[in-house]
């Protein structure tokens, strides 16, 4: 095991690549959703 701290700015990063991901791809379903109510139904 190495003895270096936590890289905190790359946590960060990676933190906030997911959660806009994570939002980004629930508009996206909702959008397809809304789409196929509209089209399909």
């Amino acid at each position: 095991m190495t003895d270096s701290p936590m890289d905190y700015r790359e946590h960060e990063k990676t933190y906030a690549f997911f959660t806009g991901l994570t939002k980004w791809g629930t508009i996206a379903c909702v959008v397809v959703l809304i789409l196929m109510a509209i089209f399909l139904l």
